[in-house]
């Protein structure tokens, strides 16, 4: 039932809602806010997590491009990372080791040994605090919540804020705010899957994705980066001009191979300050999502370890390639690499990060 409605000069709604229980019994939150001719949203107070983005075709039929769990099982368990927001530290840590000023700090760790994401209780698992908020032609939801020092292994109280807002043309901000009270490290991101010929409706291999990027990250078999920037070109990773993802990740390159055939990479964008990082698009039914972020790197991860064991909202199981990840993000590893761009985060001190998903459709 619906606790809250709000209606924009500019026709775009929101509605707040009970979405349902978590086992120790408090209330997941959904907003519901966009245009009933447009793109609508989902977010949910679990994990701060971008549950649906409803978008049109070029025949203007609708469908939720986002993958999802349809349960809080899902969201705790196989589907924790989807739509989330993931932190304190998106993407890996070698061996959950932090070195920071001198003192080296023991993380929580995930199966293989290394920090993923936060850890096995982080961001993607918490209950946000949210409240909804309009903006010039824009309306959405701002969320916060505070991690204590020692969460998870990390030092310092830090405070994070993640505020999306839909304008009527579709194009969906999220921005990133985080302080703290003592030296700590921060990198945030959203994990949303997309495919924009609907979830639950195949793979992505049909799609074409652009990155604006001229080097990426190679990965060990654990998927840490081995060090310096390599140059895309000549190799799968070169995306420069939109490719077919299914013909990309065909070639017989290795570092596919390490990512379990597919791409799980960062690629190091061109350029600096907000600019466009990567356009996807799906020919077929002409929907086209254009990213752009303030972030150095975007991490590509095309579902390469689905088996069709998760169903999704529509009931239907997802197989590898079912939708692909394009997170927004400074460099895996960063703390262990003084010449990535640093992750320190320190008193008196504000993290921010903004990215926008432009969908179109033509």
């Amino acid at each position: 039932m619906s606790r809250d409605a709000l209606v924009t000069p500019g026709q775009l709604m929101l509605s707040q809602e009970d979405f349902a229980g978590l086992p120790d019994g408090r209330c997941v939150t959904k907003w519901t806010f966009g245009s009933c001719d447009n793109v609508t949203v989902e977010v949910l107070s679990l994990g701060a997590r971008l549950q649906a983005v409803n978008a049109p075709d070029r025949s203007g039929r609708r469908a939720n491009v986002v993958l999802g769990g349809d349960s809080v099982a899902d969201m705790l368990g196989a589907a924790s990372f989807f739509g989330a927001t993931v932190g304190r530290y998106a993407n890996r840590i070698a061996h959950g080791a932090l070195p920071l000023d001198g003192v080296t700090h023991r993380l929580a760790t995930l199966a293989g040994g290394h920090t993923l994401h936060g850890g096995p209780n982080g961001f993607a698992t918490r209950l946000w605090d949210g409240v909804p908020v309009r903006a010039d032609r824009r309306i959405g939801v701002r969320l916060r919540t505070r991690s204590r020092a020692g969460d998870q292994g990390f030092p310092g109280n830090l405070t994070a804020e993640v505020t999306y807002l839909l304008d009527p043309e579709g194009e969906l901000s999220i921005a990133y705010r985080a302080t703290t009270d003592a030296p700590t490290v921060v990198n945030l991101t959203n994990h949303a899957y997309l495919n924009l010929a609907g979830e639950g409706s195949g793979t992505v291999l049909d799609h074409l994705l652009r990155v604006e990027a001229a080097e990426y990250l190679p990965v060990d078999e654990d998927l840490i980066p081995l060090g310096p920037a390599a140059p895309v070109a000549g190799t799968p990773f070169d995306l420069r001009r939109a490719r077919r993802i299914g013909t990309s990740i065909a070639d017989d390159e290795e570092q596919l191979h390490r990512a379990g055939r597919g791409f799980d990479h960062t690629w190091v964008l061109d350029g600096t300050g907000y600019r466009r990082a990567a356009v996807l698009s799906h020919p077929a039914s002409g929907r086209r999502v254009e990213c752009l972020t303030t972030e150095p790197g975007i991490q590509v991860y095309t579902g390469n370890h689905f088996d069709g064991s998760l169903r999704g909202r529509s009931g239907r199981p997802y197989p590898a390639h079912a939708g692909i990840a394009l997170e927004t993000q400074h460099f895996p590893d960063s703390p262990h690499r003084p010449r990535y761009p640093s992750t320190v985060l320190r008193p008196g001190e504000r993290y921010r990060s903004r990215t926008a998903y432009r969908f179109s459709a033509g």
